[in-house]
């Protein structure tokens, strides 16, 4: 399994990979992962400790990464061809039976896997929406589409850009959820309502618009905000930490859990690029109503169990947050037990284990029967 994002910083495309790779391998599957890592040293780590997403062993670092910015974010990507010659190099020396490489495009790890496919190719799209890199690559991508044996998107709406980028179909499975983990959480204690936002502290993000519409929240309502980046300084110094506002910092994987079950609810006020929302089913899974953003890939992922606003509108989504803090206190609404309930079962229909099991039948398919050539790289 390739990602091409550096697993020494958090990241939905990381924390997938690692999802991923622990679910399969507690089926009994072999898996090991190739990434940057900004944190341990070029080579195999056995037992990689939990930083940033924390990938199951055995892992093994390819290259160091450079941040770029894409899709409004930035992504830490290596664009060392040395990174893509060890990764190809390392496949090339042990026995694998498929290599599945997460955002084929990103630079620069699966690009020697694409250039020389000896191996059969599983590729996941995770990113959604058009981009001076996709449109830039557009060539590239129509010819690597058919180096890949089989393509799977994480949303229709991450679907419609591989068919717009490259050409071709693809496969639209979905963005799984540890639920057991989330579900077995033990909550951070808090005595107040909660709202909690968890993501990069960017425009696309929309935390900007979160903290001036919780300055329309009446107390006592606290707001946790998780993780960093570019906007972290300027927005403390606007909001700074109070016993309204709580700056956490960036939260391991067990940390997150715990602040997931210890809120009340779940604020994610992204403007625009999500292909999947994968922490509004996380929030459901550890019992957190949730409110978002009414863009397509929290739509999706919601199918009617969330709050949704329009993206941008700081006095909407105050609105929406004062009756989800009401909620909570009462026990009403989206945060009645039933209704937590009902959201907790919609989560565990995205669950880790099922995911697993759709990506070993597409294994088993781009492998072919036993005996029988097969084709690929075409």
């Amino acid at each position: 399994m390739v990602c091409p994002y550096s697993v020494s910083r958090p990241g939905g495309v990381q924390g997938q990979v690692a999802g991923l790779a622990r679910s399969l391998r507690a089926g009994g599957h072999e898996v090991t992962v190739l990434s940057p890592d900004d944190g341990h040293p070029i080579g195999e780590v056995p037992n990689p400790p939990g930083s940033g997403p924390g990938m199951p062993a055995p892992s093994v670092v390819v290259g160091r990464s450079t941040p770029l910015r894409a899709n409004g974010s930035v992504a830490p990507v290596s664009i060392s061809p040395l990174s893509a010659w060890r990764a190809h190099a390392y496949v090339g020396r042990h026995r694998f039976d498929v290599v599945h490489l997460h955002e084929p495009l990103a630079p620069v790890i699966g690009y020697g896997f694409l250039l020389r496919p000896e191996t059969p190719l599983v590729g996941t799209f995770h990113r959604s929406g058009d981009s001076a890199w996709y449109r830039a690559l557009r060539p590239v991508a129509r010819w690597a589409g058919g180096r890949i044996a089989a393509r799977v998107a994480v949303s229709e709406a991450a679907g419609e850009t591989v068919r717009r980028a490259m050409g071709c179909s693809c496969d639209v499975l979905f963005n799984g959820v540890e639920v057991s983990r989330f579900a077995t959480a033990r909550p951070v204690p808090t005595d107040r309502p909660t709202v909690i936002f968890l993501g990069r502290h960017e425009d696309r993000k929309g935390l900007g618009v979160l903290l001036e519409a919780f300055a329309e929240v009446t107390d006592p309502a606290v707001l946790w905000v998780a993780g960093d980046g570019p906007l972290t300084a300027g927005l403390r110094e606007r909001h700074p930490e109070s016993e309204r506002v709580r700056w956490l910092g960036v939260l391991d994987e067990e940390q997150l859990a715990s602040r997931l079950a210890g809120a009340h609810v779940l604020c994610a006020p992204s403007l625009y690029g999500e292909s999947f929302g994968m922490v509004l089913l996380e929030a459901m899974a550890a019992g957190s109503a949730v409110v978002a953003s009414d863009i397509p890939g929290y739509r999706a992922a919601a199918s009617g169990h969330a709050s949704l606003v329009p993206p941008g509108d700081a006095t909407a989504l105050a609105g929406t947050l004062r009756q989800a803090v009401a909620d909570a206190g009462t026990g009403t609404g989206t945060s009645a037990p039933a209704s937590l309930a009902a959201a907790q079962g919609h989560a565990a229909e995205w669950s880790m284990d099922r995911l697993a099991d759709r990506y070993v039948n597409i294994y088993e398919r781009v492998l072919g029967r036993p005996g029988e050539r097969v084709s690929f790289g075409t």
